[in-house]
């Protein structure tokens, strides 16, 4: 996972640089009006984030939400009750999904 991240992150890299129009605009504008401080804070609204990704099912959001959850001061313990709400919407699916959350903080050494 941890190996998929790093490319991940460099594939992302990649694509902002062949697209910085779009790349200024979505996450400079667009992600600053959200991921701040406000009446929600800035951690909620990554567990939130992280609920709607594993709901879609997109292992690169879900791992980036994860990582920044976590970087916002969330626990795992935060992590884990934000992934039995995504569960308890999504049902097996989201299930499968969180698994992706439990490996990544697996090999990040959150947990064992």
């Amino acid at each position: 996972m941890l190996k998929y991240e790093d490319n991940m992150w460099q594939l992302f890299e990649s694509s902002k640089e062949a697209m910085p129009d779009l790349a200024n605009a979505y996450y400079g504008h667009v992600k600053n009006a959200v991921y701040k401080e406000g009446t929600l804070s800035l951690k909620t609204k990554r567990l939130m984030a992280l609920a709607i990704a594993i709901q879609a099912g997109c292992k690169d959001c879900i791992i980036s939400q994860a990582a920044n959850a976590l970087k916002s001061g969330a626990t795992t313990s935060e992590i884990f009750e934000t992934c039995s709400v995504a569960i308890s919407m999504g049902g097996t699916l989201a299930w499968s999904h969180s698994l992706i959350v439990i490996e990544y903080l697996k090999e990040k050494e959150f947990i064992k």
